[in-house]
This record gives C-alpha cells, sequence and structure tokens, in this order.
C-alpha cells in the first residue's frame, strides 16, 4: 500500500515542508529544496508500517509513527482525518505532528516505529569476509555501466580499478566501521560500501554487498549512484558517513 492510495494528500508539498522543518535536515539533494529524500522516506516507511500493520486506524482518525524526531527528539507521526469526499481514499492526511500536539487533539495512541532488522550484526561489514563483484551486471548492464565515471567506463583496465577500489573500501571499513552503510531493501538488510575510482578520498558509487548463505562472503550485486544510495540508507537511518551526504 501506498501513502496515495490510503489516503488523499491535499497540499502535500506544503505539509512536507513543515515536516522538513519540524525534523530539520537535508531533505534535498545538491542546492535543490524539494524535499524529495523526506518524501522518499515517508513514502516507503508508509508503505513498510502498513506492510507490519502498525499504520492504526480508528473510526475517526489514523495514525503512523514517521520514525522522526523534532529537534528535541519529539517523535512525529502522521495524523489522518476521515475524508468528507466519499468519492475519494478515506482517509485524508491532515498533517505532521509531535505527541503534544497530537494529545492535544485528543490521540493518545502512540503507534510504534518501522523495524528493519532483527539482528543489529546485519548492521555491521564484517573485513574478514571477502567480496565477489557480479561484474557481468556492473559492467554488462547499460543502465549500471553508465553510472560508472566516463574515464573508467572506456578504460580497459575498468576491472583492474574496480578490484583495486574495493581493497581501499574494505581498508576504510576497517579503519572505521561506520563506512559501510546499511540499506534496506525487499525485506532484507544490505550494506553500501564506498568504491573510489578517480580519487581514493571521494567515492564515486556504492556498491551493494549482502552476505550468500554460508555467512563468510559479500556479493556485490550492483552499484548504485551516491543519491541513490543515500535514498536508500536513509529509511533505516540518518547515515553517519562522511561519504555518504546528500
Amino acid at each position: 500500500m501506498r501513502l496515495f492510495e490510503f489516503a488523499f494528500c491535499s497540499n502535500y508539498d506544503k505539509k512536507i515542508q513543515w515536516l522538513s522543518g519540524l525534523c530539520p535536515e537535508k531533505w534535498s539533494f545538491g542546492s535543490s529544496s524539494d524535499n524529495i529524500i523526506l518524501k522518499n522516506y515517508v513514502d516507503h516507511t508508509f508503505s513498510k508500517l502498513y506492510e507490519e500493520n502498525k499504520v492504526l486506524e480508528k473510526d475517526e482518525y489514523a495514525v503512523f509513527n514517521t520514525g522522526l524526531y523534532s529537534e528535541y527528539y519529539e517523535t512525529v507521526y502522521a495524523y489522518f482525518k476521515q475524508n468528507n469526499n466519499a468519492n475519494k481514499q478515506k482517509w485524508f492526511l491532515d498533517g505532521f505532528y509531535t505527541e503534544y500536539q497530537l494529545a492535544s487533539l485528543g490521540v493518545s495512541d502512540k503507534p510504534y516505529r518501522a523495524n528493519y532488522f532483527m539482528n543489529p550484526a546485519d548492521l555491521v561489514f564484517d573485513t574478514n569476509c571477502e567480496i565477489v563483484p557480479q561484474y557481468q551486471h556492473i559492467f554488462g548492464d547499460p543502465e549500471n555501466f553508465l553510472r560508472l565515471p566516463d574515464s573508467i567506463r572506456n578504460n580497459p583496465n575498468k576491472r583492474m580499478l574496480f578490484d583495486g577500489a574495493i581493497a581501499h573500501a574494505k581498508r576504510m571499513i576497517d579503519a572505521n566501521y561506520k563506512n559501510a552503510v546499511p540499506q534496506y531493501y525487499k525485506g532484507k538488510i544490505q550494506l553500501l560500501i564506498p568504491i573510489c575510482l578517480i580519487n581514493q578520498q571521494t567515492p564515486d558509487l556504492a556498491l551493494v554487498v549482502s552476505k550468500n548463505d554460508l555467512g563468510n562472503q559479500y556479493l556485490g550485486h550492483t552499484c548504485l549512484t551516491l543519491d541513490m544510495a543515500y535514498n536508500n540508507a536513509r529509511l533505516i537511518a540518518k547515515p553517519d558517513s562522511f561519504w555518504l551526504k546528500p
């Protein structure tokens, strides 16, 4: 279930802008002010909560926990009223409110936030495991191939350069485990690994890895642009890493 299927969301941009001020963070890429990161976060968070049966629906209202906090670490909720338009969705998105603001509306229900993992160990990269990239996809898939820097695409030694970038990424993670950033994809936790192909201090891509069934290797599935990687990672938490920023 998507948010816009569940509820009629009039003046959505204005309500998202309010939420961005309530939960101050950089919610747009570069110099943009479109709050695209926040929109993506809210939409995917709602879908996950609906899947977990954590969207609370009463006779007069519905509520879900956004998983976000105000600058004073107040939990922020999305609040819905019944939609007066019978030809539209059952619910109408009234806005985003803190726990205090909900209480002032007479709402005492406090649904839980989304749960993306059961084992905290899944969030930490095991540097004892090697990474086995799927080069047939990374280099062979046209969409994925275009994510590589121009100078790398046409380089006959791109496989060697990529192998070196993976070895460098493992050293970066060994120095600081936060450089492997978790993301949630199709019900599983994966890790985003910084890939520096041109400058060893500046990642160009994020390699998506997850452990094999035996748990003794990481499979490198695909590469994401840094914007794509940040969008995915932000669903779990704001990345605490020098290399993955909006």
